[in-house]
């Protein structure tokens, strides 16, 4: 069972962190968790489940959110060594990680991309649905995905939204964690829509793009997807090229990839493998975030997937196979 996307901070990356982030390192629901930094808390939960092994990816909050320019790079390539070492050092445990990026830094995050890719054996990037309230289909950031489409590399897309983008215009921030809880489903939801309008997409046919908790909002809302777009009047009225009719549209959505993590609920995922297939599906937990310290996640969505999957074939698939081909996995 390879988990594509769990979350981690290195061990010296995580030292930087009690000093750079203190306040984040010292909340509940961090502290709750230490599988987040402490191997032994990690190796624990994960041999509760013989043959569980992880695709490592930096934990939320995006570097972005909290550092410098200096400092970020610094973090960045401070996450993606202390990945790379863990997956030297644990082989069995560790099959390869997404890399770090600091994209206030476009030029260095390059760079560094490049470097974690060819010198780390970094799988792919992994970026987050914003870079402080600026859209990823912002030109400055293409040259990023240009770069992975060459390289044959995987894009990890995770949400964020911060508390102080408030949940009505008349309120000073989001009130009762509604901007985890619905915002970052909607985050991904406008990520991938921006990505297809904007034609990154379609410039990058060869771009695979794995989103957390299998696209956020899209399988679920599918019938809205292509409200609007009843003929090319109305589609070049809110801004969309004609070209964009239903059977297009839900083509351009089903191209992207996602995983299989509903914070411990089991039905999402049919609606996910119904809309996106069960060749666009990957196992992905989120651990060590969720209950019990993150082993409510991995055991739930284990079960969830072996719910859903109506035989062995379908199940190997999303346990293992789908993970080999779109990583690009030994």
């Amino acid at each position: 069972m390879i988990d594509a996307f769990p979350h981690i901070f290195p061990p010296a990356f995580w030292e930087r962190l009690t000093t750079v982030n203190a306040r984040y390192v010292g909340r509940a629901n961090v502290q709750a968790r230490p599988a987040l930094w402490d191997l032994d808390a990690r190796f624990r939960i994960m041999d509760a489940h013989p043959g569980y092994v992880q695709v490592l990816t930096l934990s939320s909050p995006a570097i972005e959110e909290f550092a410098d320019r200096r400092g970020g790079m610094d973090l960045a390539r401070l996450a993606n060594d202390g990945m790379a070492d863990l997956v030297r050092r644990y082989p069995d445990r560790f099959l390869g990680f997404a890399a770090a990026l600091y994209l206030e830094d476009v030029d260095a995050s390059l760079r560094e991309a490049e470097r974690a890719m060819a010198e780390l054996g970094a799988l792919g990037v992994q970026i987050y649905t914003t870079v402080n309230g600026r859209p990823m289909d912002d030109p400055r950031f293409e040259p990023l995905y240009a770069l992975l489409e060459r390289s044959g590399k995987t894009l990890w897309v995770h949400p964020t939204r911060p508390q102080s983008v408030p949940d009505y215009a008349g309120e000073a921030d989001s009130k009762y964690g509604l901007f985890i809880k619905l915002g970052w489903p909607y985050e991904t939801a406008l990520f991938m829509s921006r990505f297809i309008y904007s034609g990154i997409m379609e410039r990058y046919p060869s771009l695979r793009v794995l989103t957390h908790h299998a696209g956020g909002f899209i399988p679920h809302v599918a019938g809205r997807l292509h409200l609007q777009h009843e003929t090319p009047e109305t589609r070049r009225e809110i801004g969309v090229d004609p070209k964009w009719d239903r059977d297009a549209v839900h083509a351009a959505y089903k191209r992207f990839y996602g995983d299989t993590v509903f914070s411990g609920m089991h039905h999402p995922l049919d609606c996910a493998l119904a809309y996106f297939g069960t060749d666009h599906i990957l196992f992905g937990t989120d651990m060590p975030w969720g209950a019990e310290g993150g082993a409510m996640f991995v055991r739930e969505t284990i079960e969830a997937v072996r719910e859903a999957a109506p035989d062995d074939a379908t199940r190997a698939a999303l346990f293992e196979a789908n993970a080999r081909r779109v990583l690009g996995l030994r």
